[in-house]
């Protein structure tokens, strides 16, 4: 009898650790396929985030870059924040982000009910807005570069031509309108990708909503207002961060139609710390930008989940 327990216990000890074993393989095989995601995060995410905060205690330049840094704690911090064309900067950058972001939501918007009734040739068109969206931002920046030019530019004849100017007006190189031209640029951009998101957010809306609405008695714009925008609320919210942060960094067209200028009235956050790191050759001033820049953009994020998460808990 006791023979006969012992052969049973072994042989369910040998099951139990068969089964660790395979468990410990399925485990094995999980993380090797997370595997190459892990390295490429650690190589071009983490490496570069943790090295550039960490030139930003340094005063790291292209005259020591061979030789030890020393430390400096907090004083690049201090020498950004006393910087009257870092405070420009940011002016800048909220300026061109509000605007850009408020004119290609609202813009977006409706387009997206406009598409999102049933006519001939809607897909067509549709197809026609995306354009803008996919032509790469070198040949958009200078397309609209072309169109702001001040004595050969489309913009200056057709207000001409239309009595609004008596004059030419040098779009891009002016300091009042410089920026401006830039952000007209980017609302064109952008339009495509609000329309396309909240168009999908509309279609994804129930018929028998707005059905039972309408058997009550509700006109179209009590149904946008009580039915569409509260439905739409979590595609609106996370279309509205994404805008924020990829707007926020936005280099290419400031680079490629006014440089910056005229006399930094067109210079937003991302173009000032490529200016210091690779026109200055001041990498630790450059890396200090671009970390308070990843902070204003963290605080949006968690702004953004705090109302998610709000909004879940109602």
């Amino acid at each position: 009898m006791n023979v006969e327990t012992d052969i049973s216990l072994h042989q369910r000890n040998v099951t139990m650790e068969s089964r660790k074993k395979e468990k410990r393989r399925k485990s094995l095989g999980n993380y090797l396929f997370i595997l190459p995601g892990g390295v490429f995060l650690l190589l071009f995410l983490v490496f570069p985030i943790g090295y550039n905060l960490k030139i930003t205690f340094e005063d790291l330049t292209a005259l020591n870059i061979l030789k030890e840094q020393s430390f400096v704690g907090l004083e690049n911090y201090v020498t950004v924040m006393k910087d009257k064309i870092f405070l420009l900067s940011l002016k800048n950058s909220v300026i061109f982000t509000g605007l850009c972001i408020f004119f290609q939501f609202t813009t977006g918007f409706a387009f997206a009910l406009f598409f999102n009734k049933k006519f001939p040739g809607r897909n067509v068109m549709r197809a026609l807005i995306l354009i803008a969206w996919m032509i790469p931002m070198v040949i958009t920046g200078t397309l609209f570069k072309w169109m702001f030019a001040g004595d050969h530019g489309i913009i200056n004849h057709l207000l001409l031509w239309l009595g609004v100017l008596d004059q030419p007006i040098h779009w891009l190189i002016n300091d009042h309108t410089s920026l401006y031209s830039t952000i007209i640029a980017n609302i064109w951009i952008g339009i495509p990708f609000n329309m396309i998101i909240l168009l999908a957010g509309l279609q994804s809306l129930p018929e028998e909503t707005y059905e039972a609405a309408k058997v009550d008695g509700a006109g179209k714009v009590r149904q946008f207002f009580f039915i569409t925008l509260p439905l739409m609320k979590p595609t609106i919210l996370t279309l509205l961060v994404l805008g924020i942060i990829y707007t926020f960094k936005v280099f290419d067209i400031i680079l490629i139609m006014t440089g910056g200028g005229p006399v930094n009235s067109s210079t937003v956050l991302p173009f000032y710390s490529y200016e210091m790191a690779f026109t200055n050759y001041n990498f630790s001033l450059g890396a200090t930008i671009n970390t308070i820049m990843l902070g204003l953009l963290v605080l949006v994020a968690l702004v953004y989940l705090w109302l998610v998460r709000k909004e879940e808990n109602v």
